[in-house]
């Protein structure tokens, strides 16, 4: 006998729906700049969403049509968060924390119409809105009382001009819902698009007890941007499951947000290991000053989190849960908990097992391929991490020249090298390529070098990652000078620094008599390493 279930398209109007059928009353707190509290509802979330998303095809807006935001984390984004996919348009966070030329690049890429921006950051905004080509609207939301500039329309205003009545459009699970754009590693940034269908399958396997159990008895701080690859699908999975949601907004530094995390009872947040590394040394300095909530989960992804991290926040009560995953993943890949195979083994095993990347995510495949193209399987050889499943991308956005990232079989290299055991558990042991780390956010050393020879002075100039307690990896560059010639560090930095974004400058320049090269007379930065491997 033949049966069939029921056609029911995943989306996240679904998702949506739910939220207001089930949740109205629960809480979507914010802290504004200058750290007011505003508190509102899911209910009144689902009313401003569906106005914003009446809105937005009252201007003329239609399916596809691409909406950025330029936004910290707050309720407003959220409402953008759902009201953008909901109208049939596409979500697309831009990354302020890149070099405004890269935000105007990526602006200009996605074919942006409208730009939804927060006005405290109006001035980084005009830095590049010019780039976008076909730019019509500049939606400002107000978290001050600044007047917003001339031909720029108030955020409030625009979502009363839609109607919260009006019936949401029918849309499929393979509508594209939202973009994001990777941190421009080697190179322009490349977008990836995501379908409802995805994201609502990612937030489903977001709240699973073995990844990152998020539930309607939890209240949840996404730290981690909501520009950062969808905040790591938390919002979806919050609302979806009628969770509390604070919002940090652009206060991130530990004393701010542990004082929020023992206000509003915080149950589970999730940022970078630069985030928790400043939060362990408040804690440790006052040990008695707050009263968070016990077990508070502290979901770590960006980079990986050091054994030695996890081992302190234990000893405060809290719990470090450390994931995996990349924009491409949408980005949820993987996540470590002990196994109960080591539940009963020695406090060593139980540790190295949380530091490891976890297993992968249901519907997410993995395997580790060597150089020679073959799978290694033993839990030792190291390979290159492939994966492919439901919402891993299958291209990137207009960019065919990227598709040697995908195998003729139809999995995604993500450049990653690590090892698999034999209970599925990954572990990254490097990377394919010479990036840096730093503060979860991605660095090219290949830029900075060919910035670096394009100064004058400089004949060769060599980047690598260098440790560093905070920010987990900083760049150092070696530079040999052109004979005859004269610069200094700050100099140097300073040349970057017209072209890269702050956080990229290397915190320090050497200048060395010549670097170390392979026999081909490529940078041996293997050796370079093992030279400054001191240097912090």
């Amino acid at each position: 006998m033949r049966h069939t279930m029921m056609p029911y398209e995943l989306t996240l109007t679904s998702i949506f729906n739910r939220a207001r059928a089930l949740y109205s009353n629960v809480e979507v707190v914010t802290r504004l700049p200058d750290k007011s509290i505003r508190r509102r509802t899911l209910g009144e979330f689902d009313l401003r969403a569906r106005k914003l998303a009446s809105a937005l095809r009252r201007a003329g807006l239609s399916k596809g049509d691409r909406v950025a935001t330029l936004s910290w984390n707050h309720d407003v984004h959220l409402e953008a968060y759902f009201g953008i996919p909901i109208s049939g348009c596409v979500l697309h966070t831009l990354n302020l924390r890149l070099h405004p030329d890269d935000i105007g690049f990526v602006a200009s890429h996605a074919d942006d119409r409208v730009v939804i921006v927060d006005d405290v950051l109006l001035p980084l905004f005009e830095k590049f809105r010019g780039a976008i080509p076909n730019l019509e609207k500049t939606i400002v939301v107000r978290l001050t009382d600044a007047p917003i500039p001339e031909g720029t329309v108030d955020y409030e205003s625009f979502i009363d001009s839609g109607d919260a009545t009006e019936s949401l459009p029918e849309l499929s699970e393979n509508d594209v819902m939202g973009m994001c754009y990777t941190s421009g590693t080697t190179g322009k940034s490349k977008g990836v698009a995501y379908s409802h269908r995805a994201i609502a399958l990612h937030s489903l396997a977001a709240a699973l007890a073995d990844t990152l159990a998020i539930s309607r008895s939890d209240t949840v701080l996404p730290v981690v941007p909501m520009f950062h690859a969808n905040a790591w699908g938390i919002p979806f999975a919050a609302v979806m499951v009628g969770a509390k949601l604070v919002m940090p907004g652009p206060h991130l530094d530990a004393i701010s947000l542990l004082d929020l995390f023992e206000r509003e009872r915080v149950t589970l947040a999730a940022g970078v290991p630069t985030i928790w590394l400043g939060i362990l040394e408040a804690l440790d300095r006052e040990p008695l000053r707050w009263k968070l909530s016990p077990g508070l989960r502290m979901v770590v992804g960006g980079s990986a989190a050091p054994e030695s991290m996890i081992r302190a926040f234990d000893k405060h009560g809290l719990r470090v849960v450390h994931a995996w995953g990349m924009t491409e993943t949408a980005p949820l890949g993987s996540v470590s908990h002990v196994p109960p195979e080591l539940e009963s083994g020695s406090e060593d095993d139980r540790y190295a097992a949380r530091a490891k990347q976890g297993i992968p995510s249901p519907f997410i495949e993995v395997r580790a391929v060597g150089d020679d193209g073959k799978v290694p399987c033993d839990g030792r050889t190291p390979g290159e991490l492939e994966v492919r499943g439901a919402w891993v991308a299958g291209s990137y956005h207009q960019l065919e020249s990227e598709r040697d990232r995908w195998t003729a079989d139809g999995w995604f290299k993500t450049g990653d090298v690590v090892t698999i055991d034999a209970l599925g558990c990954i572990k990254i042991t490097d990377r394919t390529k010479d990036l840096i780390k730093s503060g979860g956010e991605w660095i090219s050393s290949v830029d900075l070098e060919n910035e670096l020879m394009g100064h004058p002075a400089v004949k060769e100039a060599c980047v690598i990652a260098v440790p560093h307690p905070k920010w987990a990896e900083r760049p150092l560059a070696a530079v040999v000078l052109k004979e005859g010639q004269v610069a200094t560090s700050d100099e140097l930095k300073a040349f970057i620094g017209a072209k890269f974004a702050k956080f990229w400058v290397p915190d320090e320049v050497v200048f060395v008599t010549a670097i170390p090269k392979t026999s081909a007379g490529k940078f041996l930065k293997s050796a370079l390493r093992e030279q400054f491997r001191g240097r912090t």
